[in-house]
This record gives structure tokens, sequence and C-alpha cells, in this order.
């Protein structure tokens, strides 16, 4: 098996790194049967996005703070644990943001898209599902959408549901919204068409950002998911990233 090891900045993950490439050897990118991140999840979701066009499965082991995207790092029995993995099979979403000057970029999202508002001054947004609009205004901090696998990071912190890995649905979720007062969110097919208008954007601009990657001064945000775009993450049975969602409901 030809292993990569990619490794964050930090002093744990780059002795870890050297560790493990001193034992089982390390392998370009391009000939690689699984990429082995050596860090925290801000790490591998960067290298997630890296792999997107690659088909290679990833296989992260923690070396940075939390790790909810990782496995547990041990240094003996790799290879073993790599072919007794499950496959988790994550779609990313599609982030297009039309600015007000009149440039639209593109980005996708492994965790969720959310706007933001960039001053004091609460955010004005009308939801649109599907080609109907569902929310005049919404007025508040922001609003999001969410994919299983990121349901559990800014979306939970947010008040939003926990989805679980394999349902083909999305979360709609505001944050700190003042009005409509009673709505919360909603639950959404993975195949609808989202789309947020930022209303009077010159006076109470909003910024939109797909994971970790950010657009300033936007008017409107079309957002989709990707079925076709499959990235092959693979984890631990006993610790599998859809047990872990699931646990998330009852801490």
């Amino acid at each position: 098996m030809k292993l990569c090891f990619l490794s964050s900045k930090s002093a744990k993950a780059r002795s870890a790194y050297k560790a493990l490439v001193k034992r089982y050897g390390n392998h370009d990118l391009t000939q690689a049967d699984v990429v082995v991140p050596l860090g925290g999840d801000g790490f591998m979701l960067h290298c997630l996005h890296q792999m997107m066009d690659k088909r290679v499965p990833v296989f992260g082991l923690s070396r940075g703070t939390v790790g909810f995207l990782m496995n547990a790092y041990r240094e003996n029995d790799l290879l073993e644990r790599i072919d007794a993995a499950k496959d988790t099979v994550l779609h990313p979403l599609e982030m297009k943001a039309h600015q007000v000057n009149g440039n639209i970029k593109e980005s996708l999202a492994i965790n969720e898209v959310s706007l933001l508002r960039q001053t004091k001054q609460s955010a004005h947004i009308q939801v649109v599902i599907n080609d109907d609009t569902k929310i005049e205004r919404l007025v508040g901090d922001g609003i999001m959408v969410a994919t299983p696998a990121g349901s559990t990071a800014y979306n939970l912190s947010a008040h939003g549901p926990v989805i679980p890995m394999g349902s083909e649905i999305l979360a709609v979720t505001p944050i700190s919204p003042f009005r409509p007062r009673r709505w919360r969110g909603a639950i959404i097919p993975s195949h609808a068409k989202v789309s947020f208008q930022v209303l009077t954007h010159r006076k109470r601009p909003v910024s939109a950002t797909a994971d970790n990657f950010e657009v300033r001064h936007v008017e409107r945000v079309d957002i989709r998911a990707r079925k076709d775009i499959s990235i092959h993450v693979l984890y631990d049975p006993q610790h599998n990233l859809e047990d872990r969602i699931l646990n998330e409901q009852f801490e």
C-alpha cells in the first residue's frame, strides 16, 4: 500500500510525520493509494479540498486539538487499520457568490456555506428555495446551509440540527435571528437549490464563506449540492464519522 503523508505546521504533527515516513515510507500524491493527513480538523478540511479531483481516499490521524474529523493517532498498526476502515463518502456544496461590483466568485464547501454581516448593523436577507421565496426578510447576523458532515460544526453552535451521515438533506440555519421571531431554521432535500438575496446590501454589507474561502460585499449567493463530486474519507470501524455525528445528539 502506497501512502502519502501530509503534515500541518504544528510541532506535534511534524514529529509524527517524521516517525511515520521512517516506518512506512512516503509516496507522491499522484502515486498514492491513500493520503494520510496529520494535524487537526482545519488541516483535514484543507486536505479534503485538495483531494476533490484526485479520487484518492483519505485516512486522517489526529495531531491537533479536537480531531472530530480524524482517527486516533497510533503508529504501529496503520496499514491494518486502513485495510479495515469504513469508507464515508462526502459531497460538497457549491457556492456561487455574486458581488456588488458585478464579480462572481465560486467555491466548494465540505462543511457549510455561511453569510455573515460585515458591520455592526444586522443583515437583511431574503431566503429563496427552488425559486420560491420562503422568507421575505430575515433579520439577524446571517444564515448558513450545512451538509451532514458539517452539521456538528458551525451549524450546531448556531443551534442547527445534527444530520446523520447518508441523509439526503441539508440544514438551513439562521445565525442569531431577530426576525422572524419564531423561525429557527429548516431541513431541505439535498437536491434543492438555495438562493440568499442580500437586501440593502450597500447599507448592510454581507460576506459569504464556503468553509474557509470568504467573499465580501455579496448581493446574492446561490448554493447547491454537488452530487457528482465524491470525497472518500476512511475511519476506524469502532469510531467512524457516522457514529460520532449520531453521538453528538446525546451529549
